[in-house]
């Protein structure tokens, strides 16, 4: 028999400035609100239609945290507000941020689908002016489209007793009054308020098991010493030296605490912020109770003094011991080429009742040389961010694949302290920690490998260039403040948790060439919002050097708001929210084609691609494109394959 150990990971930064004049309603992103309409909830109650199916997710602190500041306190975010305003009280700032960013949504499965979304989404790029009647409808299905099918289908009765249904709006499709946006956000906070029960209940029946990151999401490793981050990108370097280790315990021990609070009891696994872990984290986790943890398997790759043969399903297929002193704690292992495959490889096959086959089929071959009964494949990637690119909010295939590995005689599923503890019920017997075998110097690693790096998981995705660099620098000087004035979590709390929300991964992750949000700048103002709370919540004023973006100001073009100009010395960004071809001319010259990149992945709120243009020189003539759709679901009518030509001028 072979288990499945699956673990869904859902994780949201933190939005809010908590020193905000209106706190209450100082969200400056949607993605918290928006992810619970489609994931949060729906996630764990799809699991419930399959009791023979066990699993892990994973929810963090930060993101829990946020879900409840909705529901308990009050919270709003900016587009929520621009939602709730009438069309009649907009200003003219306000129409324009609804027309421009009202359409964040993936084109092809968000947009398209919807006759009025896409109508509206050609409207706006053709440059038509919108009426009142216009508005209200753009305002309705930006915050329906990122409703679960489920609730687009039917009314869905919710743990906690009340329906949900946006059914009704769907139908209807237009000409929706301000009484029918009321109705709508209602629906919202319904399914809002049960997600955190839902999972309580089906934790406490045995179904799943709810894991935990330490509470903002930083990358551990780094907060108890940046010098011993792995770096090995050329021209990479380490900044001035971060140590902090209480920092990293803090982090841990929250989550801990929190965590029994929401669910009434303490957890037993943490998925480590981006599975970054190393030989000095063991301690931390173990100290707090923490039964389990999880990384990648290129990070068993490289522990030991001379790596494991983690090709090998007698190697990889299999928990592990860490030992720090005293302090033990259990390790998997996740099989990297399974997670990916599911990530970002399944959602482009038509049938996915064949992908969930495959899945299954590729784990068997996996694990058919493995020389115990009783080996466990563990398998963990992003449960939210991953569906934008899945037809249907990727409904098919995960009732495709739940359903398979229902009926499955060889493959069972299971929770990571079914494993460990056993379940006689379902014919589990117990792994307990002293008979796995022990893994030496647990390397200090993450999921990933740094683009343009040697070969093998490390942490240069948040550490080593020279943005990443100056962020960390600016952390340390904050950090520092506090000690100058001998502050406490005590006697300074609000200055504390400004310096653990700025510890969080998520800044870092999109600072550099590494990664590309087509949003950096936002991560880069949120970041700097949270070090100067630092300051604030100390009595003093920020420096002025955190006045300073770190990332470069680029002019960014999309098809809802599509500038006309960019400055000299100034890039271009042409960006869409699917993928295809840009071909391009400046003035007299040459055509050329080019693919745009994708950017953000499963790490951003929205599936992007773009392609950066320029810096241009002052009188170098206009920029001339044409953007060609390639999106394997792209039926060839809607604007995205027009091919129409956008000028650009380059000028003050």
């Amino acid at each position: 028999m072979i288990s499945l150990a699956l673990l869904w990971h859902q994780h949201q930064p933190l939005y809010k400035d908590p020193a905000h004049p209106n706190p209450e309603g100082s969200y400056l992103e949607p993605w918290v609100r928006l992810h619970a309409l489609r994931d949060y909830y729906s996630m764990a109650a799809l699991v419930a239609e399959y009791p023979g199916v066990h699993l892990t997710i994973n929810l963090t602190p930060a993101l829990l945290w946020q879900i409840e500041d909705y529901t308990e306190r009050g919270a709003t975010d900016q587009c929520l507000e621009l939602t709730r305003t009438p069309v009649s009280s907009l200003d003219w700032d306000q129409r324009d941020e609804i027309l421009s960013s009202f359409f964040d949504a993936d084109w092809h499965h968000q947009i398209f689908p919807h006759p009025r979304y896409k109508e509206l989404f050609e409207q706006r790029s053709d440059g038509y002016s919108f009426s009142e009647q216009d508005l209200r409808d753009l305002q309705m299905w930006f915050n329906l489209a990122w409703f679960g099918r489920e609730f687009h289908n039917g009314e869905i009765e919710l743990f906690t007793g009340e329906e949900a249904s946006v059914r009704r709006f769907v139908q209807q499709g237009r000409s929706f009054s301000r009484e029918d946006i009321d109705a709508m956000i209602e629906e919202q906070y319904k399914i809002m308020r049960a997600v955190i029960p839902l999972h309580c209940a089906l934790q406490d029946r045995g179904q799943i098991e709810v894991s935990t990151t330490p509470f903002y999401h930083p990358i551990l490793p780094l907060l108890i010493d940046t010098d011993q981050a792995t770096i090995d990108r050329p021209g990479a370097a380490h900044p001035a030296r971060f140590a902090f280790p209480m920092d990293a315990e803090a982090q841990v021990a929250s989550a801990v605490e929190k965590y029994k609070e929401w669910f009434g009891r303490a957890p037993r696994g943490m998925w480590p912020a981006e599975g970054a872990v190393s030989q000095s984290t063991v301690p931390l986790f173990a100290g707090h109770g923490i039964a389990w943890i999880a990384t990648d398997q290129g990070v068993l790759a490289r522990s030991g003094r001379w790596g494991y043969e983690v090709d090998k399903p007698n190697v990889l297929c299999r928990p592990y011991r860490a030992e720090e002193g005293q302090e033990q704690v259990s390790v998997f292992f996740r099989d990297t080429v399974l997670s990916d495959a599911v990530g970002f490889h399944y959602h482009g096959f038509s049938d996915y009742r064949e992908a969930a086959r495959d899945f299954l089929h590729r784990m068997k071959e996996h694990c058919a040389h493995h020389d115990h009964d009783d080996a466990v494949h563990t398998v963990i990637l992003d449960g939210e961010n991953a569906w934008g690119a899945y037809r249907e909010d990727a409904r098919p295939f995960l009732h495709a694949f739940y359903g398979l590995l229902e009926e499955d005689t060889e493959v069972r599923s299971l929770t990571f302290s079914e494993y460990l503890d056993g379940n006689s019920d379902r014919g589990i017997p117990p792994h307990p920690l002293d008979q796995q075998e022990k893994v030496y110097n647990l390397y200090t690693g993450s999921w990933i490998d740094e683009m343009v790096s040697a070969p093998g998981v490390d942490l240069g995705t948040w550490i080593g260039e020279p943005e990443e660099n100056r962020a960390w620098e600016l952390l340390l000087t904050a950090r520092e403040a506090l000690d100058e004035v001998e502050a406490t979590l005590a006697s300074h709390p609000d200055a504390f948790e400004a310096l653990y929300r700025a510890e969080g991964s998520d800044w870092f992750w999109w600072f550099g060439q590494d990664q590309d949000s087509g949003n950096d700048a936002a991560f880069d103002d949120l970041f700097r919002m949270h070090l100067k709370n630092v300051y604030r919540g100390l009595g003093l004023d920020p420096p002025s050097e955190l006045d300073r973006p770190i990332v470069p100001r680029d002019v960014i073009w999309t098809f809802t708001y599509p500038v006309d100009r960019v400055a000299p010395g100034h890039r271009l960004v042409i960006q869409t929210n699917c993928p295809g071809e840009l071909t391009w001319w400046l003035g007299e010259e040459d055509a050329r084609t080019e693919a745009l990149s994708p950017v953000g992945g499963v790490m951003a709120g929205v599936r992007r691609h773009h392609a950066i243009l320029g810096p241009f020189e002052d009188g170098s003539g206009p920029l001339h494109f044409r953007f060609r759709c390639t999106d394997r679901d792209c039926d060839g009518k809607g604007l995205c394959c027009r091919e129409d030509e956008h000028i650009v001028r380059v000028e003050q």
